[in-house]
């Protein structure tokens, strides 16, 4: 029992210091978790060639997928986005949609935008035609603003291969393709929730213009790509993904299949294969046969590792908390803990990614947090669709109220010219609305 208790305290006390670092001292998020890693590890009884083993073993069994996985959609996104399109979907899904139902148009083109691109850069070439829709009716840039945003967010934090979703994914274990299909179920009716209702909602009672700074927004592509193309692009890992993940179930051996087709589609469905081939695809019709160099291609493409590279430093660390807590048996002792409290995983998955979200902001860091304390407590018996809802409990935690430490709060902010209370009553609120509505769906969903 005494044991118990310090091994509880010293996660507790780690959880402590990572806020701390973070928060107060501003130290970067990669450090402040192996930082925290150290601690626990230390105060539970590792030694020190123990805790250098821990760290070893936790970040190489954490990037070996991840690095892999988050490189290649981040060089997949740089094409995308500097071919224009983005813009070429949105602009199509409005014109089929109509300007009264254009909310319809920007929720949709926010959920698949943001399977390739970042969330960030994903508005940033969105929001013009926002401002446009804004200026030709009048009506409040929120009407238009919020579903775009509610696409892209919940896209970002639910569907593979978005870097979160991956990281969460690779530490509990949990199968892309049964990811996919969970964070698709959870997030398209999430979506189309939050985009007719509290939009309108809110339209009525902030009504807010195209900010007079806003003017100097990016300019659209002059010649963007087909929009069949984009999509077939787009949807062309997702499908191999999901293939495999089907072939590769208890379906897959109802329709006979033979060995060799089922490693076949092990191979070309894998998540590294899937995103190669998307990769050559957008290479070669999003640039090489719309008159882009290779030179061109290649300063577009490395530019996107930056960001990608802190993810998945930041993944990586989060590796190391949850090895750490699987060799002090930490992990195993909140099972118990939770199992006497009766405490389902995915309700502790969710209140943990939760309250790191709220502390100190960053959705990914939650994230990763979240699945370090989980992992531990999954056992062999555990199903590829119980870590599939696990996942996304995790992610729908860590996009709960996006405040003033969350970047994306000021992102927001900023490019709809809000007060800091509008942008609460605005983008916090729907990101509380996301974040509730996916974990009530995946409580659903584990009933079956």
């Amino acid at each position: 029992m005494a044991l118990d208790i310090w091994l509880l305290f010293s996660v507790i006390l780690g959880i402590t210091i990572l806020m701390v670092l973070i928060l107060f001292f501003k130290i970067q998020a990669f450090l402040s978790l192996l930082i925290a890693s150290i601690t626990v590890g230390l105060m539970a009884g590792l030694d020190p060639d123990q805790m250098i083993h821990s760290i070893q073993n936790g970040m190489g069994s954490t990037l070996g997928f991840v690095a892999t996985v988050v490189g290649l959609g981040a060089l997949f996104g740089a094409v995308l986005e500097h071919s224009g399109g983005a813009q070429a979907l949105a602009k199509f899904l409005l014109s089929k949609f109509g300007e009264q139902n254009a909310h319809w148009a920007l929720v949709l083109t926010g959920f698949f935008v943001a399977i390739p691109v970042f969330f960030d850069v994903a508005f940033i070439i969105l929001v013009p035609l926002v401002y446009a829709l804004q200026r030709k009716t009048g009506k409040s840039l929120l009407l238009f603003g919020l579903p775009l945003l509610a696409g892209l967010a919940i896209t970002h934090s639910f569907i593979p291969p978005t870097p979160g979703p991956v990281a969460v994914a690779d530490i509990i274990k949990a199968d892309l393709g049964w990811v996919i299909l969970v964070g698709l179920i959870a997030g398209i009716p999430t979506a189309f929730v939050v985009a007719p209702i509290f939009s309108k909602w809110i339209a009525g009672k902030i009504h807010i213009q195209v900010p007079a700074y806003a003017e100097n927004v990016e300019a659209p592509v002059s010649d963007p790509p087909s929009v069949f193309s984009i999509a077939c692009i787009i949807s062309t890992p997702l499908l191999l993904i999901l293939t495999n993940t089907v072939f590769n179930s208890p379906l897959g051996n109802i329709l006979g299949l033979g060995h060799e087709v089922h490693s076949l589609f092990a191979l070309v469905g894998h998540p590294f294969t899937a995103l190669i081939v998307a990769n050559l695809i957008a290479w070669y019709v999003l640039g090489i046969r719309r008159g882009h160099s290779r030179q061109e291609l290649g300063k577009i493409t490395g530019k996107s590792l930056a960001p990608a590279g802190v993810i998945i430093l930041l993944t990586g660390a989060g590796g190391v908390f949850k090895q750490v807590l699987i060799d002090t048996k930490a992990g195993t002792m909140l099972a118990e803990q939770m199992n006497g409290l009766g405490l389902s995983p995915l309700i502790f998955a969710f209140l943990v990614a939760a309250v790191v979200r709220m502390l100190q902001g960053s959705a990914t860091v939650a994230m990763i947090t979240a699945a370090g304390l989980t992992a531990p407590i999954l056992g062999p018996e555990t199903s590829d669709w119980t870590k599939a809802l696990l996942v996304i409990a995790i992610a729908s935690g860590a996009t709960i109220l996006s405040h003033v430490n969350d970047s994306g709060f000021w992102l927001v902010n900023r490019y709809f010219g809000l007060t800091e209370l509008q942008t609460i009553r605005s983008w916090s609120a729907m990101t509380t609305i996301v974040s509730i509505s996916g974990f009530l769906i995946v409580l659903l969903l584990s009933w079956f």
